[in-house]
């Protein structure tokens, strides 16, 4: 199954997009005596479709990616403060049982700081994984930027004023002939 039967395009798939897009443009005919040139409109128009389909999809597997990493930091949490509940309920038990206060509390001491440590490492597992996925989402993004601002520069390039066809805001006013000048002429 490729990527325009799914809607899914992978951050190289959309560079792969944007690099069809540039070779398009880049490799069109000129228009004869101009500088103007004749690009393929269903073409271009199915590479800005893809494009559009494609950009939502890696949006949302982003997202995706933000909300395991939330569940599994959620979960880990969960996890500890489980940990330190059992390890409440296990101390209160000890003290309890056992005829020597001191112990049973020492003890308890010690399982809750186990617990304590064992939540601690696992938030810490859970943020260091949330972080190494977005500065992973963070650098194909700012490569997709990166690409599209090349494009972006490549055609500003040739729509200038100096591409070889006069935009309209720089036609200067034509200069009309005064109405004195009209009468004079006939007479």
């Amino acid at each position: 199954m490729t990527h325009e039967e799914t809607g899914a395009l992978s951050p190289s798939a959309l560079i792969d997009v944007l690099d069809e897009l540039t070779s398009l443009v880049e490799g069109a005919k000129p228009v004869f005596l101009s500088s103007d040139v004749r690009v393929d409109r269903d073409s271009l128009l199915g590479l800005v479709n893809e494009l559009r389909h494609g950009l939502p999809s890696a949006v949302e597997r982003s997202d995706e990616v933000l909300r395991a990493a939330q569940s599994e930091l959620e979960d880990a949490r969960r996890s500890g403060e489980e940990i330190l509940a059992a390890a409440r309920q296990r101390a209160l038990e000890l003290v309890e049982r056992e005829q020597v206060v001191a112990q049973a509390t020492s003890r308890a001491a010690d399982i809750v700081a186990a617990a304590e440590q064992e939540a601690a490492r696992l938030r810490t597992n859970a943020d260091e994984y949330c972080d190494a996925r977005l500065a992973a989402f963070d650098e194909d993004l700012d490569a997709l930027k990166g690409q599209v601002r090349a494009g972006r520069a490549k055609l500003a390039e040739r729509l200038g004023p100096e591409a070889g066809r006069p935009r309209w805001d720089h036609v200067p006013e034509p200069e009309w002939p005064s109405e004195h000048a009209e009468e004079e002429g006939r007479r």
